[in-house]
């Protein structure tokens, strides 16, 4: 086996950091992919604190900041992606802040602690999981959401109402279509966020609103990229001895029969695994149907496929009892499911996806799911 070379692998969980670890719930140690003694025990060199800046992929060598070069046989491209920053008056104060590292989130639980009006820009998943904390530690809490709904570019008209009932019944201010233009502050810091004529008063501001695939390295490598870097179905780049997996990469997904760029823990873990195997000379091909979770207060959301590629909605279950789950069908077929404190319906959709079904039956509550998987 020749050297295997990756630049980038993440610190962890996405979704734990916006929330468990955020709230206090995870320690340090539970946040990580992996615990440092796993390199240790499995002879890996982790470099950390390692900044790759080219890479060569005729002489098989990326070099790092501090001018070292390293060979490998095998490169795998995991640069991830970082936040859309918000450059606008007032952009640079401090106590606005952007979550997507530990060392973020560290500084906004820190701030958060002396913090008593909080306003987070972007009413994203990312957005409302650190709104269901603030909320929950008795801070006055706004989101504020340029479009007409919150996670309008993610899911439906209805889970939308769904939420943003579930949120403002806990106390939270929820303006949508509003435009934040700028922000003040006083003495080098934040206090408060400026929508057209109002001011709305701020001494801790989180912007979440979407990101960018890092894909500058692949990009002056001569790779191909295009929203992501480009990869065929065994997360092979345009260059037979560099793959990419994660945010970064636009895939194939058979399943789906279509190109996707995913922001996702799930489909990160599984390119990995496909692409480290191909790397060793397999064959292995990426095939998987998305999921996605979204931890908000007591309820938790789990998410197969994309709704908006349905046609037919079947509820099961009672919204007002926050245990119910919405099937998506297109043409009598399975193709996405929101389960909110569902685990069973999320768990039968990923083996019911493609799979055509009975709504009525799909909806009737006496219907034990796992009898309507083919095998």
């Amino acid at each position: 086996m020749g050297a295997m070379v990756i630049i980038g692998a993440g610190q962890g969980a996405g979704q734990a950091l916006s929330k468990q670890y955020l709230s206090g719930e995870l320690p340090l140690e539970k946040v990580y992919v992996r615990p440092e003694k796993f390199y240790t025990d499995k002879n890996i060199d982790l470099r950390t604190n390692t900044r790759v800046t080219s890479i060569d992929s005729e002489q098989h060598t990326v070099t790092t900041a501090a001018g070292e070069s390293i060979s490998y046989d095998k490169l795998m491209i995991a640069t991830g992606s970082r936040p859309r920053i918000l450059n606008i008056d007032g952009s640079t104060l401090e106590g606005i802040h952007y979550l997507r590292t530990i060392a973020d989130v560290d500084k906004i639980r820190e701030s958060m602690a002396n913090a008593n009006s909080i306003v987070i820009v972007g009413g994203g998943y990312i957005g409302l999981e650190v709104a269901s904390v603030a909320v929950t530690a008795g801070k006055t809490v706004s989101v504020l959401e340029m479009e007409e709904r919150i996670l309008q570019r993610v899911t439906t008209p209805e889970m939308s109402a769904y939420y943003h009932q579930l949120h403002e019944s806990r106390g939270l201010n929820i303006l949508t279509k509003t435009t934040v233009g700028g922000f003040k502050g006083k003495n080098g810091t934040v206090t408060s966020v400026v929508c057209g004529d109002t001011e709305i008063p701020a001494d801790l501001v989180i912007v979440g609103i979407g990101i960018i695939p890092n894909i500058e390295l692949a990009e002056e490598a001569g790779l191909a990229c295009d929203n992501g870097i480009v990869v065929d179905e065994h997360c092979q780049t345009t260059n037979p001895d560099i793959y990419a997996i994660g945010d970064c990469t636009n895939h194939p997904n058979p399943l789906l029969k279509r190109r996707l760029r995913l922001e996702s823990v799930p489909n990160a873990m599984e390119q990995a695994r496909v692409a480290v195997s191909n790397m060793l000379g397999g064959e292995k091909i990426y095939s998987a149907v998305p999921w996605f979770w979204s931890d908000q207060y007591e309820l938790k959301l789990q998410m197969v496929g994309f709704s908006a590629d349905g046609d037919t909605q079947v509820m099961r279950g009672d919204k007002s009892t926050n245990e119910f789950a919405v099937f998506y069908l297109k043409d009598g077929k399975v193709v996405a499911v929101d389960a909110v404190n569902a685990p069973r319906e999320f768990m039968v959709a990923k083996q019911l996806y493609g799979q055509e079904v009975d709504p009525a039956v799909l909806a009737d509550p006496a219907t034990d799911l796992k009898t309507l998987v083919k095998r």
